[in-house]
């Protein structure tokens, strides 16, 4: 009994459940029908609006038409009753001197033959008038043929759903930071009127995976076939794109997504290997005069707190690079003394990388380069072996240096505020520009034995890091270019 009991409990919950869908459906039903009949009466408004602009076309185009042929009929009018006129005038004059030249004829008396009589019939308007009509009465050259109109008209109809645009990845191209999308319709006579384009970053090569962290960002009211992102960030490996096309009705779907590799450079600053007096955030770095004396009392308070403590995990953001530096030699002391130094956290060990350094003028003493990772904690940049930098010391007076092994060499140049370092690891080139106008600065030729990794210094001052960059454009053909350009530079190994 009991069971059945939970059986009919089990289709009343059942039969409950079913009759709250069915009254959700009928309601959706009814918000569609409300919908179709609002929706259809808007269509309709439209069309009726398009054909009264077709109309008011037309009707503005047909009083132009009618005032041009009303005012050549006036111009021919004019000219023809002018040249009538003045045919009657001479017909006239004709008639009389005709009349006066007979009688002359019939004088019998011939030293009476006036000779003023002969001059007046010579001179006379019919022999100086001409007897051509001066405009034509043809008047067909402002007809009008509307046959192709009139086919256009006909085959109008209503606007259909834009194809998926196909994008094209021949004709696309990543470089500078820069994305250049091109893609076509497969059919031509689709009325479009613009295209939206949404892209997004991922580190997922291949189809978009539909489960992504990352948003897609929408560009839209693009009127041509082709896209060009500027200024990005590549801090992923890949970006996914997606184009669809809009006509003055309706959207299409979107095209099928490509993914295209964006390779650029991305490290972080490793704050483990900073210098105890250098604040390290995110990409940013400031020199603090107070920072050592602030960790070594927070250090004393951590140690009086509980040393039995045990280590709090956090989870696990991700699979780090097999390039990227662990922290496991941590600590406030891995840079000491005057060695104001602080790590990237991505070891260099091949190809081509490009990163840039924006630091702060008034800065004592700043400077910037790759080291081993033996760098010993009290070795400054350039001192030693395991390092190459360019140094900028404004203490006492300006000087603009490259540095390495300690052997100084003193650039010819004026001090950019912005820096870019350019290194062909399996090259051995350890190149500096000026970020802004991509001069030459300085280039050591070395043959790194050891992976690299980014290294910076600054005393009294700020510095910040930007990297996700590609190698750009015109650093590669200064590079190419020159051998001869980078060997004149390089007088340190």
């Amino acid at each position: 009994m009991e069971d059945q009991r939970e059986a009919l409990r089990k289709i009343i919950t059942t039969l409950a459940v079913k009759n709250e869908e069915i009254q959700s459906f009928i309601y959706s039903l009814k918000q569609m029908l409300l919908n179709v009949e609002a929706n259809s009466a808007k269509v309709q408004e439209d069309l009726e609006a398009e054909f009264q602009s077709l109309l008011s076309v037309l009707e503005e185009l047909k009083e132009g038409m009618l005032m041009k042929i009303k005012q050549d009929r006036a111009s021919r009018t004019y000219e023809l009753q002018n040249q009538l006129a003045a045919c009657m005038r001479a017909l006239e004059s004709s008639e009389e001197l005709l009349e006066t030249a007979n009688q002359t004829l019939q004088a019998t008396d011939s030293d009476d033959f006036p000779q003023v009589g002969v001059s007046d019939v010579t001179m006379a308007p019919a022999f100086r008038l001409s007897l051509k009509a001066k405009v034509s009465d043809n008047m067909s050259h402002l007809m009008v043929d509307f046959a192709q109109e009139r086919q256009m008209l006909q085959a109008l109809k209503f606007l259909p759903v834009p194809s998926a645009p196909v994008i094209d990845l021949a004709e696309s191209l990543v470089a500078d930071n820069c994305v250049t999308l091109v893609w076509r319709m497969p059919d031509e006579d689709s009325k479009i009127d613009h295209y939206v384009l949404e892209y997004r970053r991922t580190n997922f090569e291949g189809p978009p995976r539909l489960k992504e962290d990352q948003p897609w960002m929408v560009i839209e009211g693009i009127r041509h076939t082709e896209y060009t992102l500027t200024g990005l960030k590549f801090d992923m490996k890949y970006m996914n794109f997606r184009v669809k096309a809009c006509n003055k009705a309706v959207a299409g779907e979107f095209s099928e997504p490509v993914t295209l590799e964006t390779p650029a450079f991305m490290f972080r600053l490793d704050a483990s290997t900073s210098h105890q007096n250098l604040r390290v955030e995110d990409l940013a770095v400031e020199w603090d005069a107070m920072g050592g004396k602030v960790q070594d009392i927070k250090a004393r308070e951590k140690e009086g707190k509980g040393r039995t403590a045990s280590p709090v995990h956090s989870p696990a953001r991700g699979v780090p690079s097999p390039k990227r530096m662990s922290s496991g030699r941590g600590g406030r002391d891995r840079f000491t003394a005057e060695s104001y130094t602080v790590l990237g956290d991505t070891l260099i060990d091949g190809g081509e990388q490009y990163w840039e350094v924006r630091y702060e003028p008034d800065s004592k003493a700043f400077g910037l380069g790759v080291a081993y990772r033996s760098l010993g904690r009290f070795e400054q940049l350039g001192k030693t072996p395991a390092s190459w930098c360019l140094h900028v010391n404004n203490w006492l007076q300006v000087s603009f240096t490259a540095k390495h092994a300690n052997k100084v060499k003193v650039l010819d140049a004026p001090v950019p505020d912005c820096l870019g370092v350019h290194c062909d690891f399996h090259q051995g080139l350890l190149s500096f520009y000026n970020a802004r106008t991509k001069q030459l600065l300085h280039t050591f030729k070395a043959k790194f034995t050891q992976p690299l990794l980014p290294a910076f210094t600054v005393w009294c001052g700020s510095f910040q890091v930007t990297t996700g960059l590609q190698v750009p454009s015109s650093v590669r053909c200064l590079q190419k270019r020159g051998s001869a350009t980078s060997s004149s530079n390089t007088s340190l190994t």
